[in-house]
Protein backbone atom coordinates (compact mmCIF):
# COMPACT_ATOMS: atom_id res chain seq x y z
CA UNK A 1 0.00 0.00 0.00
CA UNK A 2 1.58 3.77 -0.56
CA UNK A 3 0.10 6.73 1.31
CA UNK A 4 0.08 10.11 -0.48
CA UNK A 5 -1.43 13.75 -0.54
CA UNK A 6 -3.19 15.33 -2.82
CA UNK A 7 -4.05 18.91 -2.70
CA UNK A 8 -7.07 20.46 -3.51
CA UNK A 9 -6.61 23.16 -5.93
CA UNK A 10 -9.28 25.86 -6.10
CA UNK A 11 -9.49 29.87 -6.00
CA UNK A 12 -9.32 30.59 -2.31
CA UNK A 13 -12.75 31.80 -1.79
CA UNK A 14 -14.65 28.71 -2.88
CA UNK A 15 -16.16 26.13 -1.05
CA UNK A 16 -16.36 22.62 -1.47
CA UNK A 17 -17.39 19.43 -0.41
CA UNK A 18 -15.74 16.39 0.07
CA UNK A 19 -17.61 12.57 0.66
CA UNK A 20 -18.01 9.37 -0.10
CA UNK A 21 -21.03 7.62 -1.81
CA UNK A 22 -21.73 4.10 -2.72
CA UNK A 23 -23.86 3.88 -6.31
CA UNK A 24 -24.18 5.79 -9.34
CA UNK A 25 -27.74 7.22 -8.56
CA UNK A 26 -25.57 9.89 -6.20
CA UNK A 27 -25.00 12.75 -9.25
CA UNK A 28 -28.81 13.04 -9.80
CA UNK A 29 -29.45 12.42 -6.31
CA UNK A 30 -27.03 15.36 -5.11
CA UNK A 31 -27.72 17.77 -8.18
CA UNK A 32 -31.38 17.71 -7.01
CA UNK A 33 -30.69 18.10 -3.10
CA UNK A 34 -28.48 21.07 -4.00
CA UNK A 35 -30.94 22.85 -6.16
CA UNK A 36 -33.80 22.04 -4.21
CA UNK A 37 -32.48 23.24 -1.24
CA UNK A 38 -30.79 26.60 -2.27
CA UNK A 39 -32.86 28.14 -5.31
CA UNK A 40 -30.33 29.50 -7.93
CA UNK A 41 -27.19 27.85 -6.32
CA UNK A 42 -24.11 27.23 -8.47
CA UNK A 43 -22.24 24.34 -7.96
CA UNK A 44 -20.62 21.74 -9.50
CA UNK A 45 -20.01 17.61 -8.77
CA UNK A 46 -17.80 15.29 -10.06
CA UNK A 47 -18.34 11.32 -9.07
CA UNK A 48 -15.93 8.88 -8.98
CA UNK A 49 -17.48 5.76 -10.19
CA UNK A 50 -16.37 2.55 -8.74
CA UNK A 51 -17.04 0.03 -11.17
CA UNK A 52 -18.54 -0.79 -14.27
CA UNK A 53 -16.78 2.10 -16.59
CA UNK A 54 -15.12 3.24 -14.16
CA UNK A 55 -15.91 7.05 -15.35
CA UNK A 56 -15.96 10.09 -13.07
CA UNK A 57 -19.81 10.95 -13.52
CA UNK A 58 -20.74 15.36 -13.52
CA UNK A 59 -23.61 17.60 -13.25
CA UNK A 60 -23.95 21.28 -11.57
CA UNK A 61 -25.44 24.72 -12.68
CA UNK A 62 -22.00 26.03 -13.27
CA UNK A 63 -19.46 25.02 -15.85
CA UNK A 64 -16.79 26.20 -14.15
CA UNK A 65 -17.15 24.73 -10.69
CA UNK A 66 -18.01 21.33 -12.98
CA UNK A 67 -14.56 21.72 -14.16
CA UNK A 68 -12.86 22.88 -11.03
CA UNK A 69 -14.45 19.07 -9.42
CA UNK A 70 -13.62 17.51 -12.47
CA UNK A 71 -9.78 18.62 -11.98
CA UNK A 72 -10.31 17.70 -8.32
CA UNK A 73 -12.00 14.21 -8.56
CA UNK A 74 -8.96 13.03 -10.97
CA UNK A 75 -6.05 14.08 -9.31
CA UNK A 76 -7.80 11.99 -6.04
CA UNK A 77 -9.47 9.13 -8.23
CA UNK A 78 -11.02 7.56 -5.00
CA UNK A 79 -13.36 5.18 -6.31
CA UNK A 80 -17.20 6.38 -4.77
CA UNK A 81 -15.48 9.69 -3.71
CA UNK A 82 -17.68 12.78 -4.70
CA UNK A 83 -16.66 16.20 -4.88
CA UNK A 84 -18.82 19.60 -5.10
CA UNK A 85 -17.67 22.63 -5.09
CA UNK A 86 -19.76 26.02 -4.78
CA UNK A 87 -19.85 29.23 -6.75
CA UNK A 88 -18.68 32.15 -5.04
CA UNK A 89 -21.26 33.22 -2.12
CA UNK A 90 -22.54 29.73 -1.41
CA UNK A 91 -21.76 27.77 0.97
CA UNK A 92 -21.65 24.37 2.57
CA UNK A 93 -23.50 25.03 5.94
CA UNK A 94 -26.80 25.64 3.69
CA UNK A 95 -26.42 22.70 1.47
CA UNK A 96 -25.14 20.18 4.05
CA UNK A 97 -27.89 18.62 5.74
CA UNK A 98 -29.47 18.06 2.54
CA UNK A 99 -26.43 16.41 0.85
CA UNK A 100 -26.03 14.53 3.91
CA UNK A 101 -29.08 12.97 3.60
CA UNK A 102 -29.14 11.93 0.11
CA UNK A 103 -29.50 7.90 0.51
CA UNK A 104 -26.53 6.94 -1.09
CA UNK A 105 -24.05 9.33 1.06
CA UNK A 106 -22.17 7.37 3.10
CA UNK A 107 -19.64 10.19 4.51
CA UNK A 108 -18.46 14.08 4.27
CA UNK A 109 -14.59 14.07 5.00
CA UNK A 110 -14.79 18.00 5.02
CA UNK A 111 -17.26 20.74 3.89
CA UNK A 112 -14.79 23.87 4.00
CA UNK A 113 -13.25 26.90 2.01
CA UNK A 114 -9.92 25.75 3.73
CA UNK A 115 -6.53 24.73 2.01
CA UNK A 116 -7.21 21.49 1.76
CA UNK A 117 -4.45 18.21 1.44
CA UNK A 118 -6.56 14.82 0.93
CA UNK A 119 -4.82 11.91 2.14
CA UNK A 120 -4.66 8.87 -0.14
CA UNK A 121 -4.11 5.15 0.12
CA UNK A 122 -3.80 3.29 -3.09
CA UNK A 123 -3.60 -0.41 -3.59
CA UNK A 124 -3.56 -3.29 -6.27
CA UNK A 125 -6.90 -2.77 -6.31
CA UNK A 126 -7.62 1.34 -6.73
CA UNK A 127 -7.35 4.14 -4.18
CA UNK A 128 -9.34 5.32 -1.16
CA UNK A 129 -9.70 8.39 0.84
CA UNK A 130 -7.78 7.98 4.44
CA UNK A 131 -8.86 11.55 5.33
CA UNK A 132 -7.97 15.06 5.05
CA UNK A 133 -5.80 17.98 6.58
CA UNK A 134 -7.79 20.63 6.08
CA UNK A 135 -6.87 24.42 7.02
CA UNK A 136 -4.05 24.94 9.50
CA UNK A 137 -3.39 24.14 12.90
CA UNK A 138 -4.57 25.96 16.01
CA UNK A 139 -1.83 29.16 16.92
CA UNK A 140 -3.40 29.56 20.44
CA UNK A 141 -6.90 29.83 22.30
CA UNK A 142 -9.51 32.66 21.47
CA UNK A 143 -9.49 36.49 24.37
CA UNK A 144 -12.45 37.99 24.97
CA UNK A 145 -11.51 40.21 21.95
CA UNK A 146 -11.34 37.24 19.51
CA UNK A 147 -14.62 35.68 21.26
CA UNK A 148 -16.22 38.98 19.86
CA UNK A 149 -14.92 39.58 16.70
CA UNK A 150 -16.08 35.62 16.47
CA UNK A 151 -19.43 37.07 17.36
CA UNK A 152 -19.53 39.86 15.24
CA UNK A 153 -18.82 38.10 12.27
CA UNK A 154 -21.78 35.98 12.54
CA UNK A 155 -24.22 38.51 12.55
CA UNK A 156 -22.10 40.55 10.09
CA UNK A 157 -22.90 37.58 7.24
CA UNK A 158 -26.26 36.67 8.45
CA UNK A 159 -26.21 33.32 10.88
CA UNK A 160 -26.56 34.89 14.05
CA UNK A 161 -29.25 36.86 15.10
Amino acid sequence: MQLTTVRIEKPEPVNFILGQSHFIKTVEDLHEAMVGTVPGIKFGLAFCESSGDALVRTSGTDQEMVALAVKNALAVGAGHSFFVFLGEGFYPVNVLNAVKAVPEVCRIFCATANPVEVLVAETEQGRGVIGVIDGVKPRGVEDDAAVRRRKELLRAIGYKL
